[in-house]
């Protein structure tokens, strides 16, 4: 017997409904994540809506993800204010990048919780360096969106693996995260193995950041990249009286200390005078014109780490991203010559540019003024 029409409809629908039920995916299964500041971050799915209170942290989504502009719904304006080469490198790269709405600008007080709601986030990153933001964590929170606090900047050795593997986990790119992890602590263990296996003498070290605009000497303090200097066994000499991440010295202090490494920290464009072209599109040539340039210069050029050849150039915004590991590298080399004769930091930034960043960094990122020089 022929089965009616209506019958044979009915069963077709059951087979689909029920082929329905095998085939659709799972939920994905709730997202808890502790951030920096000991917050406990819900997400119900991996966020694909993000908002940067931090511009300069597109390169840290970039080495979880190829397409980082895919998660990023709207970022601050540091990034392409205060390090143009970064930003022309991952415009030409991500030609939408200049679609990307504002939310702010460099601090806490400039973020709009307006704007970064009006672009429906499922989840806000701010540096820790915005210092206390319970403010806008309650207006976003009320709002029903997270906050994840991260910090690479303020406590670099303490914060610099928990918050890569928040921002991993928040965005669903663990793999990639832990795998930049491996790859940083094989790198800094290496260093920090040597030095303890060979203990001795620390050479005085200036971290002098040459911005523009800013006297001498602004410099690392006890926080921040001043850890780094420590870790990569030097002796920050403005850890004694500059208690947070930067501070300024004064030129008799720096001259009364007479420091045996002298680093000179800048940027590609920044303003004013006094600075220290450095980064992407900088070549090796210029950083070489500069260093030696400082001879010249009244005070500084008499230091016995100038005269001697033991200057040195780091690009700035190292100390803002797990890249540091790259800074760290150059500083024990330069620090401790002998113990990390086949150490290449250039080795290793090509690493990073290979195996990690949807954007590579090409330019010059550290240099040096040989003692020929």
């Amino acid at each position: 017997m022929r089965a009616r029409p209506a019958l044979r409809r009915l069963a077709a629908a059951i087979a689909f409904l029920g082929f329905g039920l095998f085939a659709a995916p799972a939920a994905a299964d709730p997202i808890t994540v502790t951030d920096i500041a000991g917050n406990t971050v819900e997400l119900p799915q991996p966020a694909r809506r993000v908002v940067l209170g931090d511009g300069g942290l597109i390169t840290v989504v970039a080495l979880l993800d190829p397409e980082p502009l895919s998660l990023v719904a709207g970022w601050a304006d540091n990034l392409v204010r205060f390090d143009p080469g970064t930003a022309a490198a991952y415009r030409t790269r991500f030609p939408a990048i200049d679609r990307l709405p504002l939310v702010g600008g460099t601090t806490a007080e400039t973020f709009s919780v307006e704007q970064a709601l009006a672009l429906r986030p499922d989840l806000v990153v701010l540096p820790l360096w915005f210092g206390p933001a319970e403010e806008l964590e309650r207006q976003l929170g009320a709002a029903g969106v997270p906050v994840l606090r991260i910090d690479f900047f303020d406590d670099p050795l303490r914060n610099t693996v928990p918050s890569l593997r928040a921002l991993g986990r928040a965005l669903g790119r663990e793999e990639r995260a832990e795998a930049y992890i491996r790859f940083y602590e094989a790198h800094m263990g290496r260093i920090a193995g040597t030095l303890a296996a060979h203990p001795g003498a620390r050479p005085k070290v200036l971290l002098h950041a040459r911005a523009g605009g800013w006297e001498c000497c602004w410099s690392a303090g006890a926080s921040g990249a001043g850890t780094l200097i420590d870790f990569a066994g030097g002796e920050n000499i403005a850890k004694a009286i500059v208690p947070g991440p930067t501070g300024q010295l004064g030129l008799e202090y720096v001259l009364a200390q007479t420091p045996e490494v002298y680093i000179a920290a800048g940027g590609p464009h920044l303003p004013g005078p006094g600075n220290f072209r450095i980064g992407p599109g900088v070549s090796p040539a210029t950083v070489r014109e500069q260093l030696a340039a400082i001879r010249g210069e009244p005070g500084l050029g008499q230091l016995p780490a100038v005269a001697a050849g033991r200057a040195h150039a780091l690009w700035l915004n190292f100390f803002h991203a797990p890249t540091h590991v790259v800074a760290v590298e150059a500083m024990a080399k330069w620090f401790h010559p002998e113990l990390f004769r086949d150490l290449d930091p250039s080795a290793t930034l090509a690493e990073i540019n290979r195996r990690f960043l949807a954007v590579p960094m090409e330019g010059t990122y550290f240099g040096d003024l040989g003692a020929g020089e």
